[in-house]
């Protein structure tokens, strides 16, 4: 049991780094594209109309709210599995591994959320953006980790997954508490009758994934009709997937393996592609320093490093957690850098939050600006710290003399 779940943290992070690098790549082509004369048609193709349709039961969208609540279903559904295999058998299974992560995630989404507001508080039509640089993007900072080689210790990746995570779980609590719409109870109720049947299915631990996906898939459209944001369906449907199926198979690891490609490859690099683009062009210093951009920047950039290491070390010094081996403070000073990287979830959030084009733009460049700082500086200091114990491991293998 321990070797698989061994195998598979392993996996998930290899996927999930180049699916890092895959995404910063395009959202570097989304910018370059939305600053070049092909801006028009960029745009254009995002507010294009997809109808689709069953009688007089229609979904009428733009292809950016089609990506945004449709494809990110998927992505959340994803979260859905590796949050339920986190709880039962990985990273937060028990309190000695859970700890840490738990009390590094709660300051890494209460700083950055109170230093947004400080600088919001006198706006009030930006400050229901607060949640925005609570996030991490998870797949964006281990694709920086990853750059960094083997030399960084697997213990370290672990703990940034865990408070990823952790994180994850808060975002989608959120969401789904301040960034719904009114409610239309038919449709909840539908929605509800749907997750019944997914939760018998898991019960009896049917073994297929086809009904799953298929019940799922009508949840989804059920749930976005009623108010509540649809890629809360994704999240709540995965935890209704067993562990085991009835014949042995290990389900919920066998569909978080097959859905890792797709969303790391696929799925997230659209949403960053469709989501990363703004124009740049005669921007100017005080866009950047305007209270919404700057409160998300410096709530990415100076609450995660706040929240993540002053919480983890209160946690520590009063005996509730203990640091991981070979993982000392400058490296967890490294990590809350790199877990400052909103990009993903942080535009995810944004766009939930205002829907205003101009503040959506400041959105952007307060996420991009500070994830971008963040993703560099995150870099240099883990790099600086690595060497230090690597010297230090050379001279303990050294006998005496």
């Amino acid at each position: 049991m321990i070797d698989r779940v061994s195998e598979a943290l392993k996996d998930f992070l290899k996927q999930e780094s180049a699916g890092g690098i895959v995404l910063i790549a395009s959202a570097a082509l989304a910018l370059l594209i939305a600053n070049s004369p092909l801006a028009p048609a960029y745009f254009g193709t995002l507010e294009t109309k997809l109808n689709v349709s069953f009688g007089d039961f229609a979904i009428d969208k733009a292809l950016l709210l089609w990506i945004n609540d449709g494809l990110m279903a998927i992505f959340f559904f994803l979260i859905g599995l590796e949050v339920k295999r986190e709880i039962i058998d990985g990273q937060l299974s028990s309190w000695d591994k859970a700890s840490l992560p738990l009390a590094a995630a709660i300051g890494g989404m209460a700083l950055p959320a109170l230093i947004f507001v400080a600088f919001n508080i006198n706006s009030p039509e930006s400050i229901g953006g607060w949640a925005i640089p609570a996030a991490t993007d998870i797949a964006f900072a281990l694709g920086i980790l990853s750059l960094l080689g083997p030399r960084v210790p697997v213990a370290m990746k672990a703990l940034l997954l865990a408070i990823a995570v952790i994180d994850d779980i808060g975002a989608i609590t959120v969401i789904a508490l301040f960034y719904t719409g009114e409610i239309k109870t038919d449709m909840l109720i539908g929605g509800g009758v749907v997750l019944a049947l997914l939760f018998a299915l898991g019960r009896a631990r049917i073994a297929s994934t086809i009904p799953y996906v298929l019940l799922t898939v009508v949840m989804w459209v059920f749930v976005l009709k009623s108010g509540v944001h649809a890629t809360l369906a994704g999240v709540t449907a995965a935890m209704m997937v067993p562990m085991v199926a009835r014949d042995g198979t290990h389900l919920l690891e066998h569909m978080e393996h097959a859905l890792h490609k797709w969303v790391a490859f696929v799925i997230i690099p659209i949403f960053g592609f469709a989501n990363a683009g703004v124009t740049l062009i005669g921007l100017s210093p005080a866009d950047l320093l305007a209270p919404l951009p700057l409160g998300i920047a410096l709530g990415l950039l100076i609450g995660k490093q706040l929240g993540i290491v002053g919480f983890a070390w209160i946690a520590v010094k009063a005996g509730f957690a203990k640091l991981p081996d070979g993982v000392g403070w400058r490296k967890i000073h490294g990590l809350s850098m790199l877990a400052a990287i909103g990009f993903t979830m942080s535009l995810f959030i944004g766009n939930l939050a205002f829907v205003n084009p101009t503040q959506v733009d400041a959105v952007k460049l307060g996420v991009l600006s500070g994830s971008l700082v963040a993703a560099f500086a995150g870099y240099f200091m883990i790099k600086s710290a690595l060497p230090d114990e690597v010297a230090e491991d050379q001279r303990e293998a050294t006998p005496a003399e």
